[in-house]
């Protein structure tokens, strides 16, 4: 995706105010929080001192649909190796802005790596083991002041499994001065959200424009996430991004994340994502694009590519040749999603359907732009094909699939290419 990613929201309920941010690489830019679309991110797992199998990462990530990539910068090695990663995918054609996560160190890496810190489009710091106070005050301050010498924005992200210890112990000092005391983990809550907007306000007060300022409070657990964002959105204006960290694998992480990002996002709190699932073995790192990418999908907040609608099969249904019609559906959309997408603007609007008998699958393919219903057991053996609400044709025989995928990509052709046809006819 080239250029600016966004600048209206079309949310079907309005967002949060909240600064804009712009994270730049060359003639990229991708704005989080004002107006702009709510941006995917993702993370690497690779060796960033691994500059070939880290770029191929990024890469993938980029392509699969992440409009920023976070790579870990903890070593001397994983600096020396960003610029040699940024050179490797601008030779690839990969414009994606890489975002250093920094711990610890950052202070350290980022003053003696300069061409580092060129390299990277915006930095993370955690100031639970920066530390804003006592002998690490100076930690923190020379990564802003980095970032200002560059021009760069600077996600300020609190986990409350490296929470600073000076703010949780202050703000448990003054709840047990109360006379009725709050509940300790009320407390925690309050405690990450005042470390990150604290440390947002200091970073401003050393010369940090407000809208390079981009704050993230992650915790595991679905409720306490949905309580501290609520209280972050109502403290600031600063954009927000939102994460269940250690949220898992499998479904279990899909649905922890996806339930409290959702509450969230349908609050208008919220200006970029990331689903941060443990990946299965053998499983691709792009998953947890596609998943973040589909919740933004079904929410109705952006729109990335061809959806699917299918039934999930009953006693009606010829069950494999019904499932092997809609996994394969989902597969062909997906594989050729991005090649659609460069060629038909627009495209990624489109509601494909695949419907198992004659109760439901009529009328739900019709609903959708072209869609399938394909006979239940018993019935007469013939796939009834429908576009823009018409009847369009009825096929049998042993090629239904194929020749289904032939009719959307003739659909795509006629209503996304640049001569505008009209509607099929029907058969």
């Amino acid at each position: 995706m080239q250029g600016q990613v966004g600048l209206e929201a079309g949310a079907p309920f309005p967002r949060k105010p909240t600064h804009q941010v712009a994270v730049r690489y060359q003639d990229r830019t991708v704005l989080v929080g004002g107006r702009a679309p709510i941006v995917v991110q993702s993370m690497t797992d690779t060796l960033t001192a691994d500059v070939k199998a880290t770029s191929h990462q990024v890469s993938l990530l980029a392509r699969a649909g992440s409009e920023l990539v976070r790579i870990t910068v903890n070593t001397p090695e994983a600096a020396k190796a960003v610029p040699a990663i940024r050179e490797e995918l601008d030779k690839q054609g990969c414009d994606v802005p890489l975002v250093g996560d920094f711990h610890y160190n950052g202070h350290q890496l980022l003053t003696q790596y300069p061409e580092c810190a060129e390299a990277l489009s915006k930095y993370r710091i955690n100031p639970g083991n920066v530390g804003r106070g006592g002998q690490k005050a100076g930690h923190f301050a020379m990564m802003i002041e980095t970032a200002c010498r560059y021009d760069r924005p600077v996600r300020i992200g609190v986990n409350w499994g490296s929470l600073d210890q000076s703010v949780l112990e202050r703000l448990r000092a003054e709840n047990s001065a109360k006379g009725n005391p709050l509940p300790a983990d009320l407390v925690m809550r309050q405690a990450l959200v005042a470390s990150a907007v604290e440390s947002a306000d200091e970073a401003v007060k050393l010369g940090l424009p407000a809208e390079k300022v981009i704050l993230s409070c992650k915790v595991s657990s679905v409720q306490d996430l949905i309580a501290v964002n609520r209280m972050l959105s109502d403290r600031c204006r600063y954009a927000l991004h939102l994460g269940l960290t250690e949220a898992g694998g499998g479904s279990k992480g899909i649905v922890a994340s996806s339930a409290g990002l959702a509450v969230l996002l349908q609050e208008g709190i919220g200006d970029t994502i990331r689903i941060s699932l443990t990946p299965e073995p053998g499983e691709a790192r792009t998953k947890e694009v596609l998943v973040a990418q589909t919740l933004l999908q079904s929410m109705g907040l952006r729109s990335f590519s061809p959806q699917l609608i299918s039934c999930p099969g009953c006693g009606r249904t010829t069950s494999e040749r019904f499932r092997e019609l809609a996994h394969n559906t989902q597969q062909y959309l997906q594989e050729q999603g991005t090649v659609w997408r460069e060629r038909y603007p627009g495209v990624e609007n489109l509601k494909v359907a695949v419907m198992g008998c004659i109760v439901n699958g009529p009328g739900e393919s019709r609903h959708a732009d072209i869609g399938i219903s394909l006979p239940g057991t018993g019935e007469s053996p013939a796939a009834v094909v429908y576009a823009d609400g018409v009847k369009a044709a009825t096929l049998r025989g042993k090629d239904i699939e194929g020749r289904f995928q032939q009719m959307i990509a003739e659909y795509i052709e006629m209503h996304y290419g640049k001569q505008v046809h009209p509607g099929m006819k029907a058969s």
